[in-house]
């Protein structure tokens, strides 16, 4: 990006593309051109793991150039539009409209407007049946893919599952159709005989009166009814990127990351990220240590974090974490994890930390009552959760963080009183190590019935209604001697997450919504200080939909689902 223009931006770093471990290529004319774009700032973008494995794979191909692209923070965007410069990627500068693949990673819903914006950005038309073929192909993949329909209007096509293997392909077709001179039509045609490949123009839908589906129907007979999900069998085998890149700038996971697992044993009924990532695969001992090694060597980082769904699930999490801390404790590295299942062996993880840097402990119960837990089919034994707790602050940890939900099926007062007791146990429990309170944060979001799941046919929880138990729940917390002051309490939004339910659980009628909000100056919907739910309240009026009825109806046995035709079940 030019100079001058750098020196009128807030935070430059974020637009240099000249970082440690960087790649960068000639503009070859033989290289397909793909724009990878992670469409929130670079310090989110540059956290996700995803985002740096596709952009890795991608570059070790030779016939391939991919460079990297981020939603542009608002001053950025002002200057682009005053002096109606084309937006353009990190490494070399090219203007978005020149690749040949602008490759999306949609994350989750409240990104679906940036994606407008960058398009626009770009001076590319928004809307897919705008774009011929001198355009780039336009597509996506990530978790928000498991139901396309909401951004089907915009994406050429989506990828289904894991893009490791199919992502190649798709790159491979786009090159072919090139040399054949072929429409987009006929690109598109091609792309829908991939398995995994979701080519949403390509299928009809009929609606009744009262704007439930009526059908769903492919258009060609070799389109499939259902896309069936693309998955990686063995994590071993799988490209994973070892010269890791290291920003200028501090980022949301300013540390290396690496995967250990995929998917999730446990069934838990609310969950779509064990639909996402199903089946359950390891990654071996012998490799993750091979990669620890490579990744620190090659980044500087003082901190390595070990990423899964469910780490505390992995076989031989005790000997990974001890042959890291043997590894790497004389140089001062330390070790983090995320949400633990709490198993009997848990307890001895925070003794086994104790001499690394501390960097917290989190676990998630989501309810506070057995019942729910039970009904949630969340398999977690409260006992063991104190008895891993009180070892932490033996081995001198202060503090603890705690996932919930709320607004759950079958909820009562009472399971709301149990999130209460539940912390102020936690906290107690610190007095019998040192006479002092342990420091405890409850992370709190309203339950988000998602497709793909066991309740992804139940409504949300009226807003009102949140409302009383936001503030229940808060009494109760504020009201005791010893959570008061030992207790922060973080709750999402309840209007973001009622937005990013509508948005979740909407089909293609919700595209008039996304493009209309992003027209009223919509962008970074997942920014607190950014959201401004007035403006989505517009949308939905102006289109003439009431977001209520995605976000807080129950949906009929017989209805038709918009996510129906993606089958995370199977696998292709």
């Amino acid at each position: 990006m030019k100079e001058e223009i750098l020196k009128q931006v807030y935070k430059p770093g974020r637009y240099l593309g000249n970082e440690w471990n960087v790649v960068k290529k000639d503009l070859n004319s033989e290289r397909l051109k793909f724009a990878l774009c992670f469409p929130d700032l670079y310090e989110v973008g540059m956290s996700h793991l995803g985002f740096r494995i596709i952009y890795g794979l991608l570059n070790g191909q030779e016939n391939i150039l991919c460079e990297r692209v981020f939603a542009p923070a608002e001053d950025l965007e002002r200057l682009l539009r005053k002096d109606n410069i084309l937006f353009s990627s990190l490494e070399s500068d090219i203007p978005l409209k020149d690749f040949d693949i602008i490759g999306f990673s949609l994350a989750y819903e409240l990104l679906y407007t940036n994606v407008l914006n960058v398009l626009d950005l770009a001076h590319i038309p928004l809307y897919s049946s705008q774009r011929s073929s001198v355009y780039p192909l336009v597509i996506a993949g990530g978790y928000a893919c498991v139901n396309p329909e909401p951004m089907a209007d915009f994406f050429d096509c989506f990828i289904i599952g894991e893009a490791e293997e199919v992502i190649l392909e798709v790159a491979e077709c786009v090159r072919n159709s090139k040399l054949k001179a072929d429409s987009r039509k006929e690109l598109l045609l091609r792309l829908a005989k991939i398995s995994g490949v979701y080519v949403p123009s390509l299928y009809r839908i009929e609606y009744n009166h009262d704007n439930t589906i009526k059908s769903f129907l492919p258009n060609d007979d070799f389109v499939p009814a259902e896309v069936k999900k693309r998955i990686i069998q063995k994590l071993d085998d799988v490209f994973f990127p070892q010269r890791w890149l290291v920003p200028y700038i501090q980022i949301v996971h300013d540390r290396v990351i690496l995967e250990i697992m995929r998917g999730c044993p446990n069934k838990c009924r609310f969950c779509q990220a064990r639909a996402v990532y199903y089946p359950y695969r390891i990654r071996s001992e012998e490799k993750i240590m091979d990669l620890a090694e490579l990744l620190l060597k090659n980044s500087g980082y003082e901190e390595i974090s070990l990423l899964g769904l469910s780490c505390g699930d992995y076989p031989k999490l005790l000997e990974v974490l001890n042959k890291l801390i043997l590894n790497y404790k004389d140089k001062g590295i330390g070790v983090s994890l995320p949400s633990l299942k709490i198993k009997d062996y848990i307890a001895d993880i925070p003794s086994m930390l104790k001499n690394t840097r501390k960097t917290g402990l989190t676990f998630a119960p989501e309810a506070g009552s057995k019942r729910l837990r039970d009904m949630l089919n969340k398999d977690i034994n409260i006992e063991e959760l104190f008895r891993v707790i009180s070892s932490a602050y033996k081995s001198g940890y202060g503090h603890v963080k705690l996932y919930f939900m709320f607004g759950l099926p079958e909820e009562t007062r009472e399971d709301l009183d149990a999130i209460a007791e539940l912390a102020v146990k936690v906290v107690c429990l610190r007095k019998e190590v040192d006479g002092k309170l342990g420091r405890l944060t409850l992370s709190i979001t309203a339950f988000n019935p998602k497709p793909h799941t066991a309740f992804e046919r139940l409504g949300m929880n009226g807003m009102e209604g949140l409302k009383e138990k936001r503030s229940y729940i808060l009494s109760k917390i504020r009201n005791n001697a010893y959570t008061k002051r030992a207790v922060k309490i973080d709750f999402h939004s309840l209007e973001m997450s009622f937005l990013e339910t509508a948005l979740s659980r909407s089909g293609r009628m919700a595209a008039g919504v996304i493009y209309q909000a992003f027209k009223e100056g919509s962008r970074f919907d997942s920014w607190g200080d950014k959201f401004n739910f007035a403006i989505w309240k517009k949308a939905f009026n102006d289109a003439g939909i009431n977001p209520e009825f995605y976000a807080n109806r129950e949906i009929g046995l017989l209805e038709i689902l918009p996510w129906g035709h993606i089958d995370l079940t199977s696998i292709g």
